[in-house]
């Protein structure tokens, strides 16, 4: 957190912050409750007062001694009793003429009232008035006293010493403050743990980290090319990437996602399954609207509890196209290895006839090689017209001759190029599966061929490749198309998957038939010649 130029902690901010907001509130709240309170004690010290001098003024005994009827001595003893119970300073009863007839000071009975603020009380009215007397600067009730005929014979005072009003007021006061102050400690010391408490769920991070972290996290995620949908424990969608959004829209599903439920989006995307697992599903085909997706999906953990599940997919065609590029980039690359390796023995047997002088067997093992290759490029070029698949098979005979397999090329008539682009691909990815399952089949036997038939009838290419291998064995017949089975280890088995996917979507068909002599994989194509019209 920034305050002008400098970076203080979270922890720090958040401590002066509550503090700050404690400390006005309680000192305003004090202030207002401070005056409430001496207003308070003083309008009870006042009642309390006006409350004695009602009471002496009202008492028969007072009014009979001021009216001659009763010794007023008698004033004296009745006021000293109730001063003292009521812890006020002076009871001061005086006739009309201004003279005491009580007093604290026995001395002062019978001398005239000092303090000049009575006259009010002799005209009858009921007051409270601040003046000095003779005991000091006091706070006086005035009651006039009147007898039962309603006639004014008299005056009482009470009084109370401002010193000990204010000592009272001071005394509530304080007690406010105290309370202020004990406030203001706890509110410190609370928003203390408070910003303790938060910076440890944070992870001690600041704002400005947090923030960073964020903007960072966004990027990252609008950066790459999966989509990515993470959903919460009620399967509400709460991140969804550019690249989501793009996918979903070209399904013609618009609007925001996030806030959705995962379900209306991608019904029987199985995060519900996840969620409630806790187990990953990777690699899975989803359908969404005629678009297959290759889809990941990942519980989220928090302290061993399933918070969220998240679901990373890409479409299955962007991503075959790019196998299909690796896997002719590395084919092309092993095809040029073979043949490097194939040409480097040959000219190691060439240098050896020449050194020994042999020119007449090397010249007829030149020839032998002419004859070999063209043979082996006029069959492929015969029947093949396309130029990356007819490379891609001469490949394949490099391939199987460095592995000791004699691979045999045959066809009816030339296939055209075709009119689709695409189509060499799947080609590529159906022909070459096949022809190295088949290598791998004989490479153990005592006969290594294979035999690679083409057909093309003016709508339908037909391939098939025959090795001589042992066959397949009956118990594994209905599993060898499944993704990942594979009799050979690990991380195999994707080969032949590979091949009915793409005859599947070519819209082809695949037959296999196989024996104790050998194994025959027949393939149907739709194909369409690229001079032919729509």
């Amino acid at each position: 957190m920034k305050f002008g130029k400098k970076v203080i902690s979270l922890q720090a901010a958040m401590s002066l912050l509550v503090a700050t907001v404690v400390i006005l509130a309680l000192a305003v709240t004090g202030f207002l409750i401070s005056r409430e309170v001496v207003q308070e004690t003083d309008k009870h010290l006042t009642d309390k007062a006006l409350d004695i001098a009602r009471m002496v003024a009202h008492s028969p005994l007072v009014i009979d001694a001021l009216e001659g009827k009763e010794d007023d001595r008698q004033i004296q003893s009745f006021t000293s009793e109730i001063g003292r119970m009521t812890q006020v300073k002076f009871i001061v009863v005086m006739d009309m003429n201004h003279i005491r007839k009580s007093h604290p000071d026995q001395t002062k009975v019978g001398k005239r009232f000092v303090g000049g603020d009575e006259d009010k009380a002799m005209a009858g009215k009921e007051y409270i008035s601040v003046a000095d007397g003779t005991l000091g600067k006091s706070l006086r009730a005035f009651e006039p006293i009147r007898n039962a005929a309603g006639k004014q014979v008299g005056v009482v005072a009470v009084g109370i010493l401002m010193d000990r009003v204010e000592a009272a007021k001071a005394q509530s006061a304080r007690n406010i403050y105290i309370g202020v102050i004990v406030g203001v400690l706890v509110g410190a010391a609370g928003a203390l743990v408070l910003a303790r408490k938060v910076k440890k769920i944070l992870f001690g991070l600041e704002p400005f980290q947090i923030a960073g972290l964020l903007q960072e996290r966004n990027a990252m995620l609008e950066s790459v090319r999966e989509g990515i949908l993470a959903v919460d424990h009620e399967e509400k969608i709460v991140v969804a990437n550019a690249e989501a959004v793009r996918i979903f829209q070209r399904r013609g599903l618009v609007g925001p996602l996030v806030g959705k439920n995962i379900e209306e989006v991608m019904p029987e995307s199985r995060l519900r399954h996840v969620l409630e697992s806790g187990r990953a599903e990777v690699d899975q085909e989803y359908g969404l609207n005629g678009l297959t997706l290759v889809v990941n999906r990942v519980p989220v953990t928090v302290e061993n509890q399933v918070v969220g599940a998240i679901a990373t997919f890409r479409d299955k065609t962007e991503l075959k196209q790019l196998a299909e590029q690796l896997t002719g980039v590395k084919s092309y690359a092993e095809a040029l290895r073979v043949q490097a390796h194939e040409f480097l023995n040959k000219l190691h047997v060439i240098l050896g006839l020449v050194h020994i002088g042999e020119y007449d067997k090397l010249s007829s093992f030149i020839q032998h090689i002419t004859d070999h290759y063209q043979m082996e490029v006029g069959a492929v070029s015969r029947l093949v017209k396309e130029p990356v698949l007819a490379g891609f098979l001469l490949s394949k005979y490099s391939y199987a001759r460095e592995h000791g397999v004699t691979l045999h090329l045959s066809g009816d008539c030339p296939l055209p190029l075709p009119r689709d682009p695409e189509l060499v691909g799947e080609m590529i990815t159906i022909l070459g599966n096949l022809i190295d399952n088949g290598i791998e089949a004989v490479e153990g036997g005592e006969k290594k061929e294979i035999s690679v038939f083409l057909k093309y009838d003016g709508t339908v290419f037909s391939c098939s490749v025959q090795d001589s291998g042992g066959g397949i064995p009956d118990e594994i017949r209905g599993d060898i198309f499944k993704q990942g089975f594979s009799t050979k280890g690990k991380n195999r088995g994707y080969g032949l998957y590979l091949v009915e996917s793409s005859v599947e979507k070519l819209g082809g068909t695949l037959v296999v038939t196989s024996d104790g002599d050998g194994t025959t994989f027949t393939i149907n194509l739709p194909y369409k010649a690229k001079d032919e019209s729509s």
